[in-house]
């Protein structure tokens, strides 16, 4: 159902009009239970997960390609179509990645429906950036982790470039959030050992604690890990490091003292994985 638009003030686009402002953006997503998928790959992601759209913004030179991907649905979904300068004008940028969908917000799982089968879970602790968020979600996905946690405090995956950072892998990868944060009592109940990465004097170096799991792995055991990141430049809380079973670290050259959160995550990940698996990365 296609609904030509030419003024920003329309109420009927309200879904699309906070978009440039964070805290507005977030206390209307939870009022009114919905995220944003922008482009047509983390659309597809979504609708393949299950979501619900329940509006479409675009402009005319995409709605056949939008058609193909929302097939049936396109017919009573109202699709609102706009020129390039006005889509521009609304959302900061020149929107070429097609289209931007309101999607129904899904319930959360609980804790151990996310745990349940798990074997490698990140855990990302109050991170404020959306960018991180969203990257360390997509690499936990590449790297082969089971689930994500995020703390209370920790930015909304489902925010618009949490999502299209992570590249609709937060749709695929399951997430929840951890209520009782700093509190790892069920982690720990169901067999995990957490794990935070830490640059602490007392951390073990990431190719030491990746060699140790394989060990494990070899001699029949099956570990199980949840491994903790911090926000950039702090890093965890002192609680969540009090929290944590042990700390590790990458061992880094050329007098590089840390790496970006997601980036941390990612090298972090790929380890954990290989040791899991019982042939630890070579470092």
């Amino acid at each position: 159902m296609l609904i030509s638009i030419t003024d920003l003030s329309d109420p009927r686009i309200r879904d699309f009009t906070q978009l440039k402002d964070v805290n507005l953006r977030k206390s209307f997503e939870a009022e009114h239970g919905l995220y944003l998928a922008e482009s047509f790959s983390v659309i597809e992601r979504a609708l393949a997960a299950g979501h619900r759209p329940r509006s479409v913004l675009t402009n005319r030179h995409w709605i056949g390609r939008l058609h193909d991907i929302l097939g049936v649905d396109a017919a009573n979904l109202p699709i609102f179509v706009a020129d390039e300068q006005l889509l521009t004008e609304l959302t900061g940028f020149r929107m070429h990645r097609g289209a931007i969908a309101a999607m129904e917000r899904p319930d959360l799982p609980s804790l151990q429906k996310v745990l349940k089968g798990s074997r490698a879970v990140l855990i990302l602790e109050d991170l404020v950036d959306h960018t991180n968020v969203g990257a360390a979600i997509r690499s936990a996905a590449a790297m082969g982790f089971d689930a994500v946690l995020t703390s209370p405090n920790c930015a909304d995956p489902l925010y618009r470039r949490a999502v299209r950072v992570s590249m609709g892998t937060v749709f695929s990868l399951p997430w929840t959030r951890i209520d009782a944060w700093p509190d790892t009592s069920c982690l720990k109940e169901k067999g995990f050992m957490v794990a935070g990465l830490a640059l602490s004097p007392t951390a073990v170096l990431l190719p030491d604690f990746c060699a140790s799991l394989s060990t494990k792995v070899q001699a029949g055991e099956n570990p199980k890990v949840a491994l903790v990141l911090g926000t950039e430049g702090p890093g965890m809380t002192k609680r969540a490091l009090n929290s944590c079973d042990l700390l590790v670290k990458i061992p880094l050259s050329h007098g590089v003292d840390s790496l970006n959160v997601a980036a941390a995550g990612a090298v972090a990940c790929y380890g954990v994985i290989q040791a899991l698996k019982g042939t630890p990365a070579r470092q």
